[in-house]
């Protein structure tokens, strides 16, 4: 069996491009753990695309994608001469649901998100459309020329169809007629910890693999994440109700996802979904004393014990 595995800052989506050092370096970790997690599975063989700018990942068949090469192309010949398909690719302007049409054209079962959920979840307003229909505490979503006028501050605005935090601000009033670019949202500021659950759907289910701190910091205005502790807070019965509840809201969130949350004095408040593989990835296999790849049911060498064994912090 061979699965396709494209991360795409680091797999060559950005080779004509800047390649932004942060990005790259939270790309090389996921890229890294996933090549040799699906490696050490039995009888599964792992091929990797990589920007040539960058080093090859370790143990697992690779290409390169050189600057004057069409990536997509590339990416399509390798999905179809493979049976599965793992991706990792930003919501923003549709790339990751791009990259799982051609997986899927080509013939290569994505392990991950459906494209329903991929759609849904990629909007920040029809996440929290879907959420707050099904119940799901999370803030609601207002056009910057919409918010309503009795509502105070403060406030925080990201891309509806962003990943990451480089785009998102931290505002003490509402921004101000024409402050922001068309395409954003405006959402009320949730006090409380950063946290994030890493997921897995499988099986006619979904379990918390980790509940993990985030370390975000707020700078000039401009939210930053520095990285991680997996599996830093307890996934008690709320946590993992929570996430039963969004993986009920939408459906086709199979294989790993993660959930963004707030932890804050009334309870947790989710705030967005990430369709995809998350940087929490890269400390899973240390922190659970397991392959994850194991439990999507590839091999029958994983089972989970539903417990971390030990937090991994994962520094940016």
């Amino acid at each position: 069996m061979r699965v396709f595995i494209c991360e795409f800052v680091t797999g060559g989506g950005m080779r004509r491009d800047a390649l932004p050092a942060s990005l790259a370096r939270e790309g090389l970790l996921m890229r890294d753990a996933l090549a040799r997690d699906f490696s050490d599975l039995p009888g599964v063989e792992a091929v990797v695309t990589y920007d040539d700018r960058l080093p090859p990942p370790r143990g697992a068949e690779s290409v390169a994608v050189e600057a004057e090469q069409d990536c997509w192309a590339t990416w399509a010949a390798l999905a179809g001469a493979t049976d599965l398909a793992c991706i990792v690719a930003p919501e923003t302007d549709g790339v990751l649901e791009r990259l799982w049409r051609l997986c899927d054209a080509a013939g290569a079962r994505v392990l991950g998100p459906d494209l329903a959920a991929i759609q849904i979840s990629a909007s920040k307003r029809r996440t929290a459309e879907r959420l707050l229909e099904h119940g799901v505490p999370t803030p609601a979503v207002w056009r910057p020329d919409s918010l309503p006028a009795g509502e105070a501050g403060p406030f925080v605005s990201k891309p509806d169809d962003g990943a990451g935090c480089g785009s998102t601000r931290f505002w003490t009033d509402r921004p101000a007629p024409g402050a922001l670019a068309p395409g954003h949202i405006v959402q009320r500021h949730q006090p409380g910890a950063a946290a994030s659950l890493t997921c897995l759907g499988a099986g006619g289910s979904v379990s918390v693999l980790a509940a993990n701190e985030q370390h975000v910091a707020i700078r000039d205005g401009v939210f930053r994440f520095d990285g991680l502790t997996v599996g830093a807070v307890p996934a008690d019965r709320e946590v993992d109700a929570l996430a039963q509840r969004v993986w009920r809201a939408v459906p086709g969130l199979q294989g790993f996802f993660g959930i963004d949350l707030v932890l804050g004095p009334q309870g947790a408040t989710v705030i967005e979904i990430n369709p995809r593989v998350t940087t929490a990835y890269a400390g899973l296999r240390e922190a659970l004393g397991l392959n994850p790849a194991g439990l999507l049911g590839l091999s029958a060498e994983a089972s989970l014990s539903g417990e971390v064994l030990r937090p991994v912090e994962i520094a940016l």
